[in-house]
């Protein structure tokens, strides 16, 4: 039966609905293998993948200059190599300084950001590495693992100095063909559980979104969301209590209350609306890229109605052909500790014009270890890109060379700010939907 809003007047509102395709394939992994495998066959295919993007538009570029392999430069001779950038960092964290801080008794100060001044360039490929160097290459803004075709010259000392730089950028993408208005709403780091969050102003929410709330106008609204997606960090769990050895009872509680308390919201919810929820860094999931599916046994309520999906992170759909994709935060989060950028949405536009999701993957990144793919290479040009657990909104709708149009959505933390992100899907137009409890106290 289709979920309904009730308004002011007791008359029951239709809620819109929307085809739903999950697209999350690519990212499920059927079965776990941890034999051996080197990370070296991911950066291979990483390669082999883009040069299949970068040879037709070299082409175009730089049609009268040859493209050759590292090995085969020559002292002065302009040509394009393609190639996978490394990023020499002095201030790159590294295991064995890790442990030799075990062994002091001074605490060392860790920056939140590892760029220095320092830091240089490489570009690899299948048959070796130079060092880069030029004024056209900013170190700061790259990371290791981004494929890039490069155009310059080999200089007297053996570096390669750079001309101009061509990235893949945006990948091709479908047209927008729906013509209603319909609303997603993002959303993420509810923290359930946490000393931070606010049960009420969570509850504001699901009572907001499930229609039990608001005058007409404001049900209206909601009748036309026809989704809800939590972008990661939907429970907050003390990571001691998942060390593995038997629990007090005490600690047991502590364990399971959040999800239980998660697990009544999410079944509030289901019941009205489709929802989505993936896992992020502090779910109980596993760690590395792509996460897993959160299991359904830990929703008992929600997981018996079929609009609940319980999906990856990263997360691909559609929802009336617009095409969605995001990820709980942690490629973002990761970028902006290896490079530099003035805004979050900065790093998120450069993972598209690099067409990869999560370039310093494996590199500072946790992934599995994939032997015959990348999955976090971007084919299809999504309409939407979001990412979850970032400190504030941010927004911003980027203009291909081709045409393509991107809504660029930053989902703040919920725990902290209050905040979700409702996004049209006819006009990819963003607002934010902000909840507090100040005008109920007292």
């Amino acid at each position: 039966m289709d979920a309904m809003v009730v308004d002011s007047d007791s008359y029951p509102l239709q809620r819109k609905q929307a085809d739903y395709m999950c697209q999350d394939e690519r990212y499920l992994l059927r079965m776990q293998k941890y034999k051996g495998q080197q990370y070296s066959h991911l950066y291979y295919s990483r390669l082999h993948k883009f040069k299949e993007f970068l040879n037709g538009l070299v082409k175009k570029r730089w049609p009268n200059l040859p493209v050759c392999t590292v090995l085969g430069l020559e002292d002065g001779k302009e040509c394009v190599i393609v190639g996978t950038l490394y990023k020499q960092m002095q201030l790159k964290p590294s295991i064995l300084d890790e442990y030799s801080k075990e062994r002091t008794v001074v605490p060392i100060v860790q920056p939140h950001n590892f760029v220095h001044s320092n830091d240089y360039l490489i570009l690899e490929d299948d048959s070796g590495r130079v060092k880069l160097t030029g004024h056209i290459l900013s170190p700061s803004m790259f990371v290791t693992g981004v494929v890039v075709a490069l155009h310059g010259k080999e200089s007297s000392g053996g570096d390669f100095y750079v001309q101009s730089i061509l990235e893949a950028g945006l990948p091709p993408q479908r047209s927008l063909h729906s013509e209603e208005n319909k609303y997603v709403v993002l959303v993420s780091g509810l923290l359930v559980g946490s000393g931070k969050s606010n049960p009420l102003q969570f509850q504001l929410l699901v009572d907001h979104l499930s229609g039990h709330s608001g005058d007409e106008q404001e049900q209206s609204m909601t009748s036309q969301i026809v989704r809800l997606v939590i972008a990661g960090d939907s429970v907050d769990i003390r990571q001691g209590l998942l060390a593995g050895q038997s629990l007090a009872s005490k600690d047991q509680g502590r364990l399971v209350e959040p999800i239980k308390e998660l697990d009544l919201a999410l079944t509030q919810l289901a019941a009205a609306m489709p929802v989505d929820i993936m896992p992020g860094p502090n779910d109980p999931a596993n760690f590395s890229l792509p996460q897993q599916p959160l299991h359904k046994c830990l929703f008992p309520g929600a997981s018996t109605y079929n609009t609940f999906v319980s999906a990856t992170n990263p997360h691909q759909f559609e929802l009336d052909g617009v095409s969605f994709l995001g990820t709980s935060g942690q490629n973002i989060d990761d970028l902006n500790k290896y490079s530099e950028a003035k805004e979050k949405v900065d790093f998120m536009e450069r993972t598209l014009k690099w067409r990869h999701l999560a370039p310093t993957a494996p590199d500072t990144l946790g992934c599995y270890p994939f032997t015959d793919k990348d999955p976090f290479v971007i084919e299809d040009c999504p309409h939407v890109y979001f990412c979850g657990n970032q400190k504030k909104y941010e927004s911003r709708l980027l203009k291909g060379s081709e045409g393509q149009l991107v809504r660029l959505v930053c989902v703040p933390n919920f725990c902290e700010t209050g905040t979700a992100v409702m996004v049209n899907i006819r006009s990819l137009e963003c607002h934010i939907l902000t909840l507090s409890t100040s005008s109920l106290v007292g």
